[in-house]
């Protein structure tokens, strides 16, 4: 027991590939802004798309669909009056 050595060390060198461990960061600093601004864009894109869908889908279509509904059964209604 007097001979302890550091279990991480041994798990590290086990097999044939032996593992690197690093404690050092690896991406700089401009890595680290421009990922960060990266994700920013994504996400107005993606909050752009949201609202071109909502005004497409929730402002265009819906309404026209329940006016065209109307038409048809104001014009059905008409010529079943007219009989």
């Amino acid at each position: 027991m007097t001979d302890r050595t550091d279990l991480s060390k041994i798990i590290a060198s086990k097999g044939d590939n032996p593992l690197i461990i690093s404690t050092v960061n690896l991406q700089s600093q401009e890595d680290v802004e421009l990922e960060q601004k990266l994700r920013e864009l994504k996400f107005k894109q993606e909050l752009r798309k949201d609202w071109i869908l909502f005004i497409v889908r929730d402002v265009v279509i819906f309404p026209t669909a329940i006016l065209f509904i109307f038409a048809i059964s104001g014009y059905s209604l008409f010529a079943q009056i007219h009989r």
